[in-house]
């Protein structure tokens, strides 16, 4: 009798379970699915901080994002596989046709910096961008090459080779470094051009902006190019570039807001803008800064939270991005953000 009461009780618990399962299943689906409310996307390292950031004090909705790269971010919403992509270089006229009604919409600026691992060599190194230019080449292969130690009196550089890193992904870092190295050096507009996935010279490639980061580390004699906010994070050296005005000038928040006040008007309708090398009225500018963008369908199941979370992004989102080095968006660069973002549609 024991054993029968204890095995109809077994029976009845188990039943108990199997129909709370089955109403759960009921209510949640076969598989999870995401929450009218979450967005998710993907792209740009180089932003990805400031999203970060974004995420933590922004309640609105649920948003989700991955750091994969510029160029795998726009393969991502051209795919829309996400709701959103980031990148750090605008769109070409083929990406734009690929990604079948998307529009750009830049929400962040700041700057590329030039960190650099050369023994017994501190902060401030000061490079031309015509030197830059010659070490990406591969025609500077000594760091006491007379080319720098012209533009460095009384700095002691060593006999240590020069070992250029770049991104070996498709990139918006890239792009803003080499469309600056395009506006500085005829023989680098020439021979290799601006572009996310350029063909370097000379050097070693590494995945994204901490690929690079850890090879620098690991790199004597090395020097590369990351957004400032990861030579900060990694605690690197960084170089001093000169600006037209022909100034050094660090990455700080200062050279970088003058660099975005040297904007007087926008360049295009699609929100393509480049600020490298700006005109010498701003002397303090420093000269590789870039817009970074989100990249979004006009038409999308997510319009309503896309627009809510883009419009704060640009406007309340823009009181996270100091601690970051990102500078707050000149005014006629946010109301071309949000007058575009006020297109996206159900």
């Amino acid at each position: 009798m024991n054993r029968e009461r204890a095995t109809a009780a077994g029976l009845a618990a188990l039943a108990i379970v199997v129909g709370v399962l089955t109403v759960w299943t009921s209510l949640a689906g076969a598989t999870p699915t995401r929450s009218a409310g979450t967005l998710k996307g993907a792209g740009s390292t180089f932003v990805q901080p400031l999203v970060t950031a974004w995420i933590q004090n922004y309640h609105a909705s649920s948003i989700q994002y991955s750091g994969i790269g510029s160029g795998g971010g726009i393969a991502a919403i051209a795919s829309r596989s996400v709701d959103f992509g980031a990148s750090d270089a605008p769109l070409s006229k083929d990406q734009f046709a690929a990604c079948h009604g998307c529009v750009q919409i830049p929400w962040a600026f700041s700057a590329t910096s030039i960190p650099y691992h050369i023994s017994g060599v501190g902060q401030g190194l000061k490079l031309t961008g015509k030197v830059l230019a010659e070490i990406y080449l591969g025609h500077v292969h000594y760091w006491d090459n007379p080319a720098v130690k012209k533009i460095n009196p009384g700095r002691k550089l060593p006999h240590e080779r020069v070992v250029p890193i770049f991104r070996s992904d498709s990139s918006g870092t890239s792009y803003n470094f080499t469309d600056y190295l395009s506006h500085v050096s005829k023989a680098w507009k020439s021979r290799v051009g601006k572009g996310t996935q350029p063909n370097f010279p000379s050097g070693v490639g590494a995945a994204k902006s901490s690929g690079v980061a850890a090879k620098l580390n690991t790199t004597k004699g090395g020097i590369a190019y990351v957004d400032i906010a990861y030579s900060k994070k990694n605690n690197f050296t960084y170089a001093k570039i000169q600006n037209r005005a022909h100034r050094f000038v660090a990455p700080t928040l200062a050279s970088i807001r003058a660099a975005a006040d040297s904007l007087r008007k926008l360049q295009s309708k699609d929100n393509s803008i480049t600020v490298v090398n700006p005109n010498p009225r701003q002397p303090k500018a420093y000269p590789i800064s870039t817009f970074t963008y989100v990249i979004v369908p006009k038409k999308s199941g997510h319009a309503a939270e896309l627009k809510k979370f883009i419009n704060w992004a640009v406007t309340k989102g823009q009181s996270f991005g100091p601690k970051l080095l990102f500078v707050p968006l000149p005014k006629l660069v946010q109301r071309a953000a949000r007058k575009t973002t006020a297109r996206l549609h159900t």
